[in-house]
Order: structure tokens, then sequence, then C-alpha cells
């Protein structure tokens, strides 16, 4: 290199480090660049939330308007909280739902389900109470698509408003009175009269319950399960309990009943309710959780006044005669204890000599003991009566037999007239032990009636037996057969075979014309074995124990009571005596001799 070229390669050196040394290179930082991406990702979320706020603004907007649609004045009423509220004494617990403001759960605080479960007559989804009327812009208003308010709120009572955005509201009262089974319920309308349009004069109400499945026999629960509704100054009548049915009531009905086994729901209105009232039955085929669907449809009439008030009543509780009467509302009617003759004995004999012995014994199987015991002593002259009837046809047998040989296949009629006329030179009333025992029939039909509707022998056992309002099984059948059912009830077995042992006894006792029938007193037992087998076996074992008891009272009777040989004696003397003939017995042998000749001419 020459000196030329060594001073530019020094001078370029000293240039850039010169330059390098006053103008220092600056070195960014990446801080500035975060900040500027985390002030965008801020911007943009900011963004969003307001975006989301305006579509929720939106949203409840629309939300509102379809509520404005929908329910007009009642719209604010539209949402609310569903947590139920309680009120309860010291036989009831109720719960109710402020949405609807109904009752969803009722449970009676001394019984049990058969399953232990707490007892509650009312499920929650697969019951209704609904009130329907007309609004402003002839809205339809529906209360159970709408929510209540609770106010004067207490342990025993509780108000529930369904508020009005004018102030005005629709409002239920209920309130519980110490120890008893009837709530007051209250309908109130407060300035609703610009609301509901002039020419709507009503609200419709609707209540329907789903009956749960409480007891131990399902197919016993349906067959006692129905509505009840007795008319205003008359009579108590009732749905079918075996079949699908509904009525629209004649007339203002005082109370409706919708009735189970042992439990009813009663809406009672003193002032009868408004025509059209209807009601309804529908049983629940194939269903295991519910019983029977029981329906009310009615209405409550309405003034357009500025304060409306409606007193009603709902009773919640056991289908117990003495509970029942208390009220005196012939509430006790619904009570199936027969019809006629068969209630009255039921009312004046067998309910006071049950309740006598319950206040002083515990045990059920001890009372229906002693109860069969004194109705047989009570009946003990009239099965006399009828041994005795049966000890003198039985006697005359031999005599008939004669008759009957020595016509045999030649005249029946002739046999017949000399049959008759053996009685009456004997003494001997061929009916007479029929009487006494058609006397007993009504006493028969009326426990029939008495025991399985007794809700004092609902779960209460005896021996074997868990449930004597209810069938006992001392064995489950792993299959099921016809018309018997799939367990055998051994209260049915002991009633049948004493009941055929009865018959075979009462048939050597019997006349000719009982021995006519013996095919057909031998197989009754028999088909009631099937039909008894799913009964309440208090009603079994009642059965039972009359039989037990008849087999003493032939025992002691035929001892010491019946004298064949005197009876034998005394007939003999009887044929020595006149026979007077009454007025009847002649029209009777003109007639059969009428009948004889006209026969002899045909011939």
């Amino acid at each position: 290199m020459d000196k030329n070229s060594l001073t530019g390669v020094i001078l370029i050196v000293l240039i850039v480090v010169g330059y390098n040394a006053m103008f220092p290179p600056v070195v960014e930082t990446e801080t500035p660049q975060e900040e500027n991406n985390t002030t965008v990702v801020l911007e943009e979320k900011e963004e969003v939330i307001e975006q989301n706020s305006t579509s929720l603004s939106l949203d409840t907007a629309l939300v509102n308007e379809a509520h404005e649609r929908s329910f007009g004045v009642f719209a604010p009423s539209a949402t609310g909280s569903e947590d139920a509220i309680t009120v309860e004494n010291e036989k009831l617990l109720l719960s109710i739902s402020p949405k609807g403001g109904r009752i969803i759960s009722a449970i009676l605080k001394d019984y049990q389900r058969s399953d232990s479960l707490p007892l509650n007559l009312i499920d929650k989804d697969s019951s209704d109470f609904n009130i329907t009327f007309f609004s402003e812009g002839n809205r339809i208003i529906n209360t159970e698509d709408l929510y209540f308010q609770a106010t004067n709120q207490s342990d025993q009572s509780v108000s529930m408003r369904l508020m009005a955005s004018n102030g005005g509201y629709l409002e239920y009262v209920y309130n519980l009175s110490n120890e008893d089974f009837i709530m007051d319920f209250q309908i109130n309308t407060v300035d609703l009269e610009d609301i509901i349009p002039s020419n709507r004069n009503e609200l419709e109400l609707n209540w329907t319950i789903n009956l749960p499945h409480t007891e131990k026999s399902m197919d016993n629960e349906r067959m006692y399960s129905t509505v009840y509704y007795k008319y205003l100054n008359d009579d108590v009548d009732y749905l079918s309990e075996t079949k699908d049915d509904e009525e629209t009531l004649d007339g203002r009905a005082q109370w409706i009943g919708l009735k189970h086994q042992f439990f009813s729901t009663v809406f009672i209105n003193n002032a009868g309710f408004e025509k059209p009232t209807s009601v309804s039955a529908v049983t629940n085929e194939g269903s295991e959780r519910f019983v029977r669907k029981l329906s009310l449809e009615t209405t409550l009439p309405y003034k357009h006044q500025s304060s409306e008030s409606i007193p009603l009543q709902i009773y919640f509780g056991p289908n117990h005669y003495e509970t029942l009467s208390a009220y005196d509302m012939e509430l006790e009617r619904m009570i199936p204890l027969g019809w006629g003759i068969f209630r009255w004995v039921n009312k004046y004999a067998v309910i006071p000599i049950f309740n006598w012995l319950d206040n002083s014994i515990t045990n059920y199987g001890i009372i229906i003991l002693i109860m069969t015991l004194i109705i047989k002593m009570v009946l003990a002259p009239f099965t006399l009566k009828a041994y005795k009837s049966q000890a003198k046809m039985k006697v005359l047998k031999p005599e008939i037999d004669k008759i009957n040989e020595k016509h045999k296949d030649k005249d029946p009629m002739k046999a017949q007239q000399e049959t008759m006329a053996l009685y009456k030179k004997t003494g001997v009333n061929p009916l007479g032990g029929c009487i006494p025992m058609l006397l007993q029939m009504p006493i028969l039909f009326a426990l029939f009636r008495f025991f399985p509707a007794s809700i004092e022998l609902r779960q209460k056992s005896f021996l074997w037996a868990d449930d004597l309002s209810s069938y006992d099984s001392v064995l489950n059948l792993p299959f099921e057969i016809p018309f018997y059912g799939d367990h055998v009830s051994l209260f049915t077995l002991l009633m049948t075979v004493s009941t055929i042992l009865y018959t075979r006894m009462n048939s050597q006792m019997s006349g000719p014309q009982m021995a006519q029938m013996k095919w057909m007193m031998y197989l009754m037992p028999i088909m009631f074995l099937g039909f008894f087998n799913n009964y309440a076996s208090g009603l079994s074992y009642y059965y039972f124990l009359a039989n037990m008891v008849t087999f003493g009272q032939q025992f002691v009777m035929r001892k010491y009571f019946i004298d064949e040989a005197a009876i034998l004696t005394q007939m003999e003397n009887n044929k020595k005596k006149p026979v007077k003939k009454s007025k009847f017995q002649k029209r009777l042998e003109d007639m059969a001799k009428k009948q004889q000749e006209a026969t002899s001419k045909r011939k």
C-alpha cells in the first residue's frame, strides 16, 4: 500500500469510530410493545362485554315484550322464586309453591304409607290447581303460569298474591287452625274491576289430583277411590268406583270430595258452587304410582267490585267416621258403609260397639273376636229358632221321602199337596229355618262393608297379618293364578274350609228343598276363595270366627235345647188336632185343585 492508501484507511476507521462515539445506537426494549398488545386485548374484551350486554339487554327486552303480550298487566308476575312455603299445625304440613300459588304437598303427620314413607295426599308433578280468567285485551290468564308473592306469613297461615302492574291482585289466603284437618281457604280480588272485562262475570277453577299409591293393595285402593259430592240441602252422590265416569252437577254442591281409600281431599263451599260444575274420575290403568285421576271444574262469581272475597274450606284428612261426622256436613257419607238398612246397622250398631271396644282394647284382632261373640250372642235366639225348624224338617224327612216315592214319575202336583198337608198337620213351617237366617243377613252384609272401609284397621297387625285392612299373605307365588292372585291368604283359606264344614253340618239337618241346592251351597265358598284372597284380612278373619262360634252354638243347642224325640212326639200330637185353614190357605188349595183338574182334562 502507498502512503495515500494508508492515510485513507486510517481516516475511514477514525470516521467510523468517531461517528459511533458521537451517535451511539438506541436499543429498543419490548415493554412498549407488550403494553400496546395488552391495551388492544383489553379494548377487545371491553368491546365483547359491551356486545354481550347489548345482547342481554335485547333478550331481556324481548322476554319482557313477550310477557307483556301474554300477560298484560300481570307481566311483572311472569317471573319469580319457586322456593316452597310451608304452613303446619298438629295434624298437617302443607307446602305451597309461589308458582301458581298452589298446594304442592299435603302431609298427614299421624299417618304413613304402606312403605313407611310420610303420607302425602298431593303429588306435585301430577296435580293441578288453576284459576282462569280474562284480563284486558281479552287475554286469558292462567294462574299456574304466574308467580305469587307471599305476605302475612306465619307458622299456620300465609297470603299468596298475584300482583298486577296497577297494584291490584288476586289473593289466596291459607289459614290452618290448631289440631284440625280443615283449612280455611279464601280467594280475594282487589282492584281488578278495570282489568277483568265487564262482560266477564266468573272465574273458572280447575283442581286435579292424581291419587298416589299409598296402600298395600292397588286393586283395593281403586275399588274405593272416586269423587263424592253433596248438593245444598240434599243427598250425597258419587261417581262410579269401577269404571271411568264423569258428571255435570244438576244443582249447587256444598262440597266435592276427591276420595282415596282411607283419605280424602274435600273442597267445601257452604254457599254452594256455581253452575256449571263438573267432576270426573279416570283410572290410571297400568300405573304403579297412581290410583285414579280425580278432577273438579267449577266457576266462582265475580261482581266487578273493588274488593271481593270468596270463603272456602279444604279438608285434608282420614276417612274416619267420628272425625268426619263431627263437622256436621255429612262428610261421613264418603265412607262406604252400604246403603239403606245395611248403613243403618253399621251406623247404629256396629260402629258404636267397635268404638266402645276400641276405647279399652288396643289389639284389633281381639276387638274383632269380642265383637263377633257379641253379635252371635245377640243373634242366638234367631239361630236357635232356625235350628229347631231344621230339626223338625229332619224328623219329617222319612215321611216326606215316602210321599215322594209314592208319587214318583206319576203326579208331582199330588206329591206337593200331600207334603203341604203333612206340614199343616204337624205344625211345621218349611220356611221356618230361612226366616231367622234372613234376619241375620243385614248384619252379614253390613260387616262386609264395614271392615274394608274401617281406617282403624289400617296397618294394624294381628298374628301373621301385617295389615287387617288389606290381604294377609303367608306365601307369595312366583306366578299369578287367574281369579285368585299371586299370594295365599291364610285367613281366607280358614274361612273357606270352615264354611264348607258349616255347609256340610247344615245340610244334614235341612229338608229336601235345601238338599236340592246342596251343590250350590258347596260351590259358593270355592268362588269366594278367589274374591276374598285379595280382600281385607279383617273381614276374612271375622267370617272365620263367626263360623267357629256357630259350630260351638250348634253343639250346645243340639245337646241342650233340641230334643228330636220330643219334637217327633209334639208333631204326632199335632196330627191328631183338627187343622185350621186360613182364607189364604183355602185359596191356595182351590187354585191347586183347579190346576190339577185342568191338567187331567188336557191328558
